[in-house]
């Protein structure tokens, strides 16, 4: 079993910054792959960001402004998120897969004003 803390959720106004955490309770070192997900009242969960043994992968909408990147001595993935928009408001969720299983966070509220 794992399981997955959020942190470093808030509100903040457009242009501002935020950066979640998360953290996992035993090594990181055990997954294949960790990410951010995220979903908008009415809207379907979609990805965020994820990074496993190959180059980190983003959504269409958050390149170029979120970094996706792990401490492996803290066993906790972050999301630097940066020229926040107002559609990049939503619940986020942290994810981690050891297959077959796959585990998510509570998640953590990230609100950007206009």
């Amino acid at each position: 079993q794992v399981q997955l803390l959020e942190s470093g959720g808030g509100l903040v106004q457009a242009g501002g910054s935020l950066r979640l955490s998360c953290a996992a309770s035993r090594t990181i070192y055990e997954f294949n792959d960790m990410g951010w997900y995220r979903q908008a009242p009415g809207k379907q969960r979609e990805l965020v960001a994820s990074v496993g043994g190959a180059a980190p992968t983003y959504g269409d909408s958050v390149k170029g402004r979120f970094t996706i990147s792990r401490d492996y001595a803290k066993n906790t993935v972050y999301l630097q998120m940066n020229s926040l928009k107002p559609e990049d408001t939503a619940v986020y969720y942290c994810n981690a897969r050891v297959p077959p299983s796959i585990y998510w966070g509570q998640g953590t509220q990230v609100t950007v004003s206009s």
